[in-house]
């Protein structure tokens, strides 16, 4: 992947300030986690549902952008499943198709005991320089 890329995923100041960080990137993949803390927890005391979006959209973004062409999401989708047990969350992004300008990826965030707890579905649009 590009470093100058790499360096525009983790300079993303919303998503540093959830505390969520890049693991592993690779050609149409990515991995990032976040540490579950106090003021990510809503009322009813489990993870506020967007916080898992956020995470699982860095993940879509870090991923779509591997070719080094910026890539700016135009649809997303969430489905959740149960809540995270545990203290960490983790999401995991793939390419599922791509073409000149779209690109489609499954992003799957699991908690801490492994467990599936949601699954994000994101187009992206490809910019081409001009």
């Amino acid at each position: 992947m590009d470093k100058d890329m790499i360096k525009t995923i983790e300079n993303d100041r919303f998503a540093n300030s959830l505390g969520i960080k890049l693991v592993k990137v690779d050609h149409g993949y990515a991995e990032v986690k976040m540490e579950i803390k106090e003021v990510h927890l809503n009322g009813v005391n489990i993870v506020q549902g967007g916080v898992i979006f956020t995470l699982a959209d860095y993940a879509f973004a870090a991923a779509s952008n591997t070719k080094g062409l910026v890539t700016v999401g135009i649809n997303a989708s969430i489905s959740y499943f149960k809540s995270p047990q545990g203290k960490w969350l983790f999401a995991k992004a793939k390419e599922i198709s791509s073409t000149r300008s779209i690109c489609n990826y499954t992003v799957d965030i699991f908690d801490e005991t492994d467990e599936i707890i949601a699954r994000f579905n994101g187009m992206g649009y490809i910019k081409r320089p001009r």
